[in-house]
C-alpha cells in the first residue's frame, strides 16, 4: 500500500535523536531532507518489492515506448521546418548546445540565468570575506564560544551594502518597513494586537508597493526626486519583496509566542528541523540586530528558501553539523538539474509556442505535451534558484528546508504535492496560518482561505485567485476517498492499491489542470485546450490512452514509496 495513502499519524515521529537516512537504490534519486527517517514505518509490514514481477514488466515496456514519444512530439514542433515555427523564431536566442537556439521566453529564468555569473561572484565573496572575518575576530572571542554570533557585525555590514547595491536608495525603503514592523512587535508584545497589527500591516505594505511598483521618492516629495537617480542594479525591490514578508511575519508570530511562553522547552542539545521553528529563545534574542540579519540574511535574502526566525537564530546559537560530502552531492544535484533545463530550452521551444499562442493546427496530444513540458520548465525554473541559494547557504554553515523534495512527475495526491512543492513556504503556511486558523478541525475551510492567501501573495490577479480556489477544490475529492475508503481498513485489500492508482490518475489530471491555468496558459489557454480535446473522438481516444498511461506512472510512483518505506524513509509527500 503507498505510503502517502496511510495514516498520517502513524508518521508523526519525533526523530531528533535518530541518525539521518541513509537512501539506497533507486531512493536515493530523491534529495535527502532530515528527520525522514521513521523506525516505526520501517518495521510495519510491507509487501515484497514488486520490481520485478510480470506486472511491472509490463509497466517497463509501456516506459519505453511511451517515453520517447512524450520527448519527440514537442522535439518535432520545435523543428524549423514546422508551420507554426516563424510565429515564435524571433524570441529564440542563440544558444550554446549543437548549435541549437535556445528558448528564453521565460523572463524568470533568463533573468537568474543572465546574472548567474554576478551571483556566483556574490557568494564567493559573501563566503570568503566571513572566513577573513571569522580569523580577524578570533582574539576577541571567547574559546568557549561555539556560536555564530560574533558574524552579526559582518552580517550587518554585507547585507547592508548589498542591499544598496541591488536597490540603490530603495533600500532605505526596505530599512523604513522593517524598522516600523520590529516596533510593532516590541510595542505589542503579548498583546492579541500583534498578530492582527502585523497581519494587517505586512498586506498594506504588500498591496500598496505592488500598486505603486514599489514608490518613487517623487511621488512622495519632489524635494526627494534626486534619491530615484540612483536604482541599483536590481531596482524592482518590491518583486522579491514578498519573500521578506514572510520573514517580517515569522519574527513577530515567533516574538509573540515567546512573550507568552507558547513552544518546546529548550532541552540544551542539538535540536531537529522540526523542533527548532517551534522552540522559542529567550526574549534577549529578539534585539534589532538579530532581527536585521535574519531578514535581509544575504543567501536567502533575494528568494528564499523560508526560514523561521526561531530556527535561523538557533543555527546561529548552536551550530548544526553540514557534511562537505553532501554539501558537493548538493552541488552535483544543482548542476544536474540546470543542464537538464538547458536541454529542455535547447531542444523544446514549448514556452515560446505557449507565449505566441503557436499552437494552431496542434493535435489534442501535441497540445498536451506543449503543456506538460511547460509543467516540466516551471518545476525546472523554480528548482534551479532555489537550489542554488540553498547550496549558497550551506556553504555558509546555515541550513534552510529544501523548496523541491520530488521532481513534478513523481506525485499523484494533491496534499503531497504541496507538502514537496515550495516546501518551505509550506511550512511556513502551516505554522504561521493554517494551525491558527484550526487546522484539521476545520480543514475544507482553513484550506480554502489558505490558497487565496497564496495566490494573493503570488501576484493579484485574476487567474491565480482562480488557481487558489481550483486547488482548494480539487483536494476535496482525496479527503472525501480518505474518509470513505480509508488505508486503515482496506490497505491490505488486493484491489485497493488499484483503485488508489485510478483515483491518483484523476488527482494528476487535476492537478495538472490547476497548474496549467495559474502558472501557464490561464483560464483562456485552458477554454482552448479543453475544446480540443472534447471536441472530436480524436481528443476523447487521446486522453483515455494518457488515463491508461497515468495509471501505469502511478503504479511505479506507489512502488516507489514503498520502497522509501522498506528503508523507513518517509518524507510524507
Amino acid at each position: 500500500m503507498p505510503t502517502d495513502l496511510r495514516s498520517p499519524a502513524a508518521f508523526e515521529v519525533d526523530s531528533s535523536d535518530l541518525p539521518p537516512p541513509k537512501p539506497a537504490g533507486l531512493t536515493r534519486l530523491t534529495v535527502e531532507i532530515p528527520s525522514s527517517y521513521s523506525p516505526q514505518v520501517k518495521a510495519a509490514p510491507h509487501p515484497p518489492p514488486r520490481w520485478r514481477t510480470p506486472e511491472f514488466m509490463v509497466y517497463y515496456v509501456v516506459f519505453c515506448l511511451v517515453v520517447p514519444v512524450m520527448v519527440w512530439i514537442p522535439y518535432r514542433l520545435s523543428s524549423p521546418s514546422h508551420p507554426n515555427y516563424p510565429f515564435y523564431e524571433r524570441w529564440l536566442a542563440p544558444g550554446w548546445i549543437f548549435g541549437r537556439k535556445v528558448d528564453m521566453s521565460d523572463v524568470q529564468y533568463r533573468s537568474f540565468r543572465k546574472g548567474l555569473s554576478s551571483l556566483i561572484a556574490l557568494a564567493t565573496s559573501f563566503i570568503v570575506l566571513k572566513g577573513i572575518y571569522g580569523i580577524w575576530a578570533r582574539p576577541w572571542r571567547s574559546l568557549t564560544d561555539s556560536t555564530k554570533l560574533y558574524q552579526v557585525p559582518y552580517l550587518i555590514t554585507f547585507s547592508s551594502i548589498m542591499l544598496f547595491a541591488l536597490h540603490g536608495t530603495s533600500a532605505l525603503k526596505v530599512f523604513f518597513i522593517i524598522s516600523v514592523n520590529y516596533a510593532i512587535a516590541k510595542s505589542t508584545g503579548a498583546s492579541k494586537a500583534n498578530p492582527i497589527i502585523t497581519w494587517v500591516f505586512n498586506a498594506l505594505v504588500l498591496f500598496a508597493i505592488e500598486r505603486h511598483s514599489g514608490f518613487r521618492y517623487a511621488s512622495i516629495h519632489p524635494v526627494l526626486a534626486s534619491l530615484d537617480l540612483w536604482e541599483g542594479v536590481y531596482p524592482r525591490w518590491y518583486i522579491s519583496f514578498n519573500i521578506s514578508m514572510l520573514r517580517l511575519v515569522s519574527f513577530n508570530m515567533d516574538y509573540y509566542w515567546a512573550c507568552k511562553g507558547v513552544g518546546l522547552p529548550d532541552t540544551g542539545g542539538v535540536m531537529s528541523d522540526k523542533q527548532r521553528p517551534r522552540a522559542s529563545h529567550p526574549l534577549e534574542f529578539y534585539s534589532f540586530p538579530l532581527f536585521f540579519i535574519y531578514v535581509l540574511y544575504p543567501p536567502l535574502y533575494i528568494a528564499g528558501p523560508i526560514m523561521t526566525f526561531n530556527d535561523f537564530m538557533w543555527q546561529m546559537r548552536r551550530p548544526i553539523s553540514i557534511s562537505f560530502r553532501s554539501t558537493m552531492g548538493y552541488l552535483g544535484r544543482f548542476v544536474l538539474c540546470i543542464l537538464t533545463l538547458e536541454f529542455i530550452l535547447h531542444f523544446m521551444y514549448v514556452v515560446a509556442i505557449k507565449d505566441r499562442k503557436a499552437w494552431v493546427g496542434f493535435s489534442a496530444a501535441e497540445l498536451c505535451m506543449v503543456g506538460f513540458w511547460n509543467l516540466i520548465v516551471v518545476w525546472l525554473k523554480l528548482l534551479v534558484p532555489w537550489r542554488f541559494f540553498r547550496l549558497w547557504a550551506l556553504l555558509s554553515g546555515i541550513d534552510p528546508p529544501e523548496n523541491m523534495v520530488r521532481c513534478m512527475a513523481n506525485n499523484y495526491s494533491t496534499l503531497g504535492f504541496w507538502r514537496a512543492w515550495h516546501r518551505s513556504y509550506n511550512l511556513w503556511i502551516t505554522r504561521y496560518i493554517y494551525i491558527p486558523l484550526g487546522g484539521t478541525r476545520n480543514r475544507i475551510v482553513t484550506t480554502a482561505l489558505v490558497f487565496t492567501f497564496v495566490a494573493l501573495w503570488h501576484d493579484l490577479s485574476f487567474r491565480l485567485l482562480a488557481w487558489g480556489w481550483l486547488v482548494s477544490l480539487f483536494i476535496l475529492p482525496e479527503l472525501a476517498a480518505r474518509f470513505l475508503v480509508p488505508a486503515s481498513k482496506y490497505g491490505d485489500r488486493p484491489w485497493y492499491r488499484h483503485v488508489g492508482a485510478m483515483g491518483a490518475v484523476f488527482n494528476v489530471l487535476m492537478m495538472m489542470t490547476a497548474n496549467l491555468i495559474g502558472f501557464v496558459i490561464g483560464t483562456d489557454g485552458m477554454k482552448y485546450m479543453l475544446h480540443q480535446i472534447f471536441d472530436s473522438w480524436e481528443g476523447i481516444r487521446f486522453l483515455l490512452f494518457s488515463c491508461a498511461c497515468l495509471f501505469v506512472g502511478v503504479q511505479v510512483m506507489f512502488e516507489y514509496r514503498e520502497e522509501e518505506a522498506r528503508q523507513g524513509i518517509s518524507r510524507r509527500c
